[in-house]
Formats: structure tokens, C-alpha cells, sequence
């Protein structure tokens, strides 16, 4: 859902649903937010996450629903504070702090059912429909999964790492955002609705406290709608350290690690209790370079893959459609 600051007008369009069933006109609500009516109909554009977020409160100010209209029950404005608030003083660790916040969220909807499962090493937030045979919208999927594993990351103050997301729907058209917005392990058209991580993670301890919530909330949905990050931690140091060299001269993950004057082993440990490695940054940098360079139409796929490390147009490729899910230049005429 965000990217580098951004948000792809797949969700914009979704979060509007509701308007429009209502019968209401979506134009002055998306210009409240600052976002062109005109966007909706350019697949490939994005818009600030400032904008989207503004975009969420303005809906649910109008429609007096949290969960925009996602559910037959509204999730009255405040809900989510409350909910979050639940959360925080009743749950000594994540598990606790997340069987919570499920609770809450049960007494409010009456279509869906959110549960924390537990299965040995791994454990997994859950989404179930009450009632057999019905489907549940994917916005509501992708919204609920955002905002829980959101409050989860703020509450222990570290990214929680997604294991293996697995969807009850096919793959929608703009399913390459899973790959920023969940994991890289993707599993679409499943039995079940979960997000798997570590389950040993639920025994970490809440590290807020009301004074902080008080600053995540009136920043919300903001302050979860982008990915946490612990400023001072070695994904960010590491990060930085490759954004100096371009990236035919970035280090390895040992000489990366002598440059942060750690051992390697510590190097792999800390960034797998941050929730990433040494090659999915390097990734997630590549990506961002790439698409990047192919908003600049002067560039031939060729000079990218070049610009990138690659010794050749095709490896490029493999991993921009790794990455993506989709060619790049079948990205570069989706977003021109």
C-alpha cells in the first residue's frame, strides 16, 4: 500500500466504495485530501501517503465508519482509539496486547472474525467470514491486515517480519503492491486469510504507553500506514551505507558488516530480529532504482539493467518480474 511515500490509486478507488454506494459524489471528498479526481482513471499513478491518509479520515468522517464501509456494521469514529487503547493497557506482551485488539474488533463487525492462530514456531494473524460462503471484500482484507500488523509493529516498536501471506481471492490486478504491502512469499486463491510470522515475536513485551498513543493516534492512519522503521537500527545503517555506491560496487554482506564494524553473524541476527536481510534490502533498493529509472522514457530497459549490476537485460528482467510480478517495461507503459 505505500512505497517510498506513496500509495497506489488502487486504494484510493477502494477506499471510495463506500462513498459511492451511499450515492455521494467522490470528487470534493478526494480534493479535501488534495488528490486529483482525474488520478482515478490513470492505473499506474500513485498519490502521498499524506494524501491518502488524509483521504481515510475525510471518508470516515463522512460515512461515520472507520472500516469504510466494509462491513454491514459501521466501525463508529473513535472505535479504532478505543480499540488500540484496549490493546495497550490489557496486553503485557504482543500476544496478549493482539488477542486484545481482536476482541475489540469482534464486538464491532458483524461479517468478519479476527483471531491470532498459533502452530508451533509460527504463528499467524486470521480472517474469517462469520457466515459460510460469503466473500469478503479485498479491501477490507488488505485494510484490517494493514491497520493490525501496523499496531503490532508500533506496539513493540520493531518491524514484525511476514513470513508467508496467504489470500482467499485470486490475485488482483494491482497484486505487485503485495510485495511492499505484505511479503514476497504470496499465496492467493487459499482456503484461509492469515499473515504468518514468528510466534515466538508474541512473547515481546508492549514498549509504549499512553503518552505515546496519544502521538500514534492523532498521526493515525499515517503513523501506521508506513512500514515501521527503527531509525537507529542496522536495516536503516545498512541501507544507507549501499545508497553511497552505485550498485555495481556494493558491498557483500561481510565487507558491509566490517564497515559497520560488526561480524557478519551479528550483521544476519539483528537484521532478521528487524524483520529483513542484507539481500532484501539490496532488492528493495534495486526496485526502487529501477522503477526510478524507468520513469525517465530516455533510458532503454538495456542501460537500467546495466545501471543496476546486471550483466544482462534478461537477469534484470527475472528480477524486476520477481519483484513485481510484471515486466519492466509492462510497468513503464502502465505508468506512463
Amino acid at each position: 500500500m505505500v512505497e517510498k511515500g506513496s500509495v497506489s490509486i488502487h486504494f484510493v478507488a477502494a477506499a471510495l466504495d463506500g462513498v459511492l454506494a451511499r450515492g455521494m459524489e467522490p470528487a470534493p471528498v478526494l480534493r479535501k485530501a488534495g488528490i486529483a479526481p482525474a488520478l482515478l482513471w490513470q492505473p499506474g499513478a500513485r498519490v502521498p501517503v499524506q494524501s491518502y491518509a488524509a483521504l481515510l479520515r475525510e471518508v470516515a468522517q463522512l460515512l461515520d465508519d472507520e472500516f469504510f464501509g466494509q462491513d454491514s456494521r459501521r466501525m463508529k469514529v473513535g472505535s479504532f482509539a478505543l480499540a488500540c487503547l484496549l490493546a495497550l493497557e490489557g496486553g503485557g506482551d504482543l500476544g496478549g496486547a493482539l488477542d486484545l485488539l481482536c476482541r475489540a474488533y469482534n464486538t464491532i463487525f458483524d461479517d468478519l472474525r479476527v483471531s491470532v492462530r498459533r502452530e508451533g514456531r509460527r504463528a499467524a494473524l486470521e480472517i474469517a467470514p462469520t457466515r459460510p460462503g460469503h466473500t469478503l471484500p479485498v479491501f477490507a482484507v488488505e485494510t484490517l491486515f494493514v491497520y493490525i500488523h501496523g499496531v503490532a509493529c508500533w506496539l513493540v516498536r520493531r518491524r514484525i517480519a511476514i513470513e508467508e501471506a496467504c489470500l482467499p481471492y485470486a490475485e488482483p490486478a494491482h497484486g505487485a503492491e503485495y510485495f511492499v504491502l505484505f511479503s514476497t512469499q504470496l499465496r492467493f486463491g487459499q482456503d484461509q486469510c492469515r499473515l504468518w510470522f514468528d510466534a515466538a515475536l508474541l512473547s515481546l513485551p508492549v514498549a509504549q504507553d499512553r503518552r505515546a498513543a496519544r502521538g500514534f493516534l492523532n498521526q493515525a492512519p499515517e503513523s501506521f500506514l508506513v512500514k515501521y522503521r527503527n531509525p537507529d537500527g542496522f536495516a536503516r545503517r545498512v541501507a544507507n551505507l549501499l545508497r553511497r555506491r552505485p550498485p555495481d560496487e556494493w558491498p557483500g554482506a561481510e565487507d558491509a558488516a566490517a564497515a559497520l564494524r560488526c561480524s557478519p553473524a551479528t550483521l544476519r541476527r539483528t537484521l532478521r530480529q528487524e524483520g529483513t536481510s542484507f539481500q532484501a534490502i539490496k532488492d528493495r533498493l534495486r526496485l526502487d532504482l529501477a522503477k526510478a529509472a524507468l520513469a525517465r522514457p530516455g533510458l532503454s530497459v538495456a542501460d537500467i539493467a546495466t545501471q543496476l549490476g546486471y550483466a544482462e537485460p534478461a537477469a534484470f528482467n527475472r528480477a524486476f518480474r520477481q519483484w513485481t510480478g510484471t515486466t519492466p517495461a509492462r510497468y513503464r507503459r502502465a505508468s506512463g
